[in-house]
């Protein structure tokens, strides 16, 4: 299975505006709509990623938790869909109830909000404080699929859950931030960003 890293957008970035539908409400849903005054974590999944797959649960639990503290949770699926029909936005409603997902799950057809983001992978995370400039970016924690050479390893959210405490505590977010791993996300025929090196 390919494994693409985060691309690690710049910190202190704002968070770019998107007005996405959402495969769960049906609505129309922006930036202003999910973020907070207290911060924003914007993720970007699939449905077929054997990677989002692993931290599927890990990913629904982080997201009630982290809308439970008063953060903004929204998810993205990019993915050309008519090259992978499994992430069509019909699926993507499915999947939002069979995971448990509490947050919006929104399809970019365009590709644009990915680009926007730098997003490179699924799974991928970007964490953005009240002042919707980015702190954190990169992997859940450190688990992936089990395969050769990378062992089984706990998915517990903790990279990521380490920096929505310290937003929320006030703290500077440690800036050793490691990328996450997953998928690359699936461009159209002539569509893959010039950031995207694969």
């Amino acid at each position: 299975m390919a494994r693409t890293p985060s691309t690690m957008l710049a910190l202190g970035t704002p968070a770019p505006d998107f007005a996405l539908p959402d495969t769960v409400s049906g609505r129309t849903v922006r930036l202003a709509d999910v973020a907070t005054s207290k911060g924003l974590l914007v993720m970007f999944l699939c449905n077929h990623c054997p990677f989002v797959k692993h931290v599927r649960a890990g990913v629904a639990t982080i997201g009630r938790d982290t809308q439970a503290l008063g953060v903004g949770v929204v998810a993205i699926s990019s993915n050309d869909v008519d090259a992978h029909p499994d992430d069509a936005p019909a699926l993507m409603t499915r999947e939002a109830a069979e995971a448990g997902y509490t947050f919006p799950y929104l399809y970019d057809q365009t590709q644009q909000v990915a680009k926007d983001y730098q997003a490179a992978c699924t799974p991928d995370f970007y964490l953005f404080n009240g002042a919707r400039r980015l702190v954190y970016r990169g992997q859940m924690d450190a688990s992936r699929p089990p395969s050769k050479g990378y062992p089984a390893v706990p998915v517990t959210g903790e990279d990521l859950r380490a920096a929505i405490a310290a937003m929320l505590a006030g703290k500077a977010v440690n800036p050793d931030q490691r990328p996450s791993l997953g998928c690359n996300i699936k461009w159209k025929p002539g569509n893959a960003p010039a950031y995207f090196a694969n």
